[in-house]
């Protein structure tokens, strides 16, 4: 079955930088978009960042751009989103999110808070 597996989040001063990390398994990962998302608390879902099955084209929130890269390695069928210069409002949790075969999967996410 297709199973999305994050990692990398923690607790991280403002200004800090990380890099999460998302796993796939089960599909072929390499001909599939990939998405983050994140999701405060209170706040709905918003995406954060896409990139294309090969990594070419790739796609941002305003609030994010110059700071968070996406990326991926399809031989490692693993996307990547690093963070840099964190802000308190990027406190959330990210999830990963595939579609295949017309069918949405999302990862358990992983938590992210920014705080001094």
């Amino acid at each position: 079955q297709v199973l999305l597996v994050e990692s990398g989040g923690g607790l991280v001063q403002p200004g800090g930088s990380l890099r999460l990390s998302c796993a796939g398994s089960g599909f072929t990962f390499s001909r599939t978009a990939m998405r983050w998302y994140r999701q405060a608390p209170g706040k709905e879902r918003e995406l954060v960042a896409g990139i294309s099955s090969g990594g070419g084209s790739s796609n941002y929130v305003d609030s994010v751009k110059g700071r968070f890269t996406i990326s991926r390695d399809n031989a490692k069928n693993t996307v990547y989103l690093q963070m840099s210069s964190l802000k308190p409002e990027d406190t959330a949790r990210y999830y990963c999110y595939a579609r295949y075969w017309n069918l949405d999967y999302w990862g358990q996410g992983t938590q992210v808070t920014v705080s001094s």
